[in-house]
């Protein structure tokens, strides 16, 4: 499928494909409103809350320029933003971003966290050998959102929004202690300690953090980047 979205301004005048990308998302921010926007639509401020760093002008101007360009939509009477296909199509590129930030150096899980940044970061971080064929339901909840995964036969996360999740257990809180339940002491642990709410199956929790760490993943040589990034076409708005 062709895409007849607009750039706004030329970034980098070359033939390149990256570099023709990169005139459409390189913006500072533009990647993370796609973040914020991968698994369901949101206002204004919805979007603002996953990414405290950016000014309301600042973010007003990277919507309009993923709109232009096509990688977003705006419902000006529900005032509701959405990825267009295009967008959506971004999910490998983010994952793959993470995959490879796994392998550089300052990293800060300490620094604030939206809840669907984890929910991206998830499929670069899974041990697919060790998730493959658990029938395990997680459900993580952040506020007002809220999601569900499962893995698929291979162990690739496979990420839903669900407001009330139907899971096998469900673990609630800040996305910065939800991460630290998946990368850190454990689910079990930070219940315990008042961090996060574990509803369900506590068993099952412990054993699905067991499934990602934030050490590089080793692929197979036989694995394409495409074969471990989940696309979000079948999640719930």
């Amino acid at each position: 499928m062709t895409y007849t979205g607009k750039i706004s301004r030329l970034r980098y005048d070359e033939g390149c494909l990256g570099a023709h990308a990169l005139n459409f998302i390189g913006d500072r921010w533009a990647l993370l409103v796609v973040r914020e926007l991968m698994f369901q639509p949101k206002r204004f401020q919805m979007i603002r809350a996953g990414m405290p760093g950016i000014t309301a002008s600042v973010l007003t101007q990277r919507l309009a320029q993923l709109v232009q360009a096509g990688v977003v939509t705006h419902d000006e009477v529900l005032g509701i933003y959405a990825l267009t296909d295009a967008g959506r199509a971004l999910h490998p590129v983010l994952t793959e971003l993470c995959r490879w930030a796994l392998i550089m150096p300052g990293h800060d899980p300490s620094k604030f966290i939206s809840i669907s940044a984890l929910m991206i970061s998830i499929s670069a971080t899974v041990d697919a050998g060790r998730a493959a064929g658990s029938p395990i339901r997680a459900g993580f909840v952040s506020g007002h959102e809220g999601f569900e995964v499962v893995l698929s036969p291979a162990g690739a996360p496979k990420v839903t929004a669900a407001r009330t999740p139907g899971a096998d257990f469900v673990l609630e809180g800040s996305g910065n202690a939800l991460a630290a339940a998946i990368y850190g002491p454990g689910p079990v642990a930070l219940a315990s300690l008042g961090k996060i709410t574990l509803r369900g199956d506590r068993a099952a929790a412990q054993e699905f953090a067991g499934f990602f760490s934030l050490r590089p993943q080793i692929r197979s040589s036989s694995e394409s980047p495409e074969d471990s990034a989940q696309a979000p076409g079948d999640s719930s708005t």
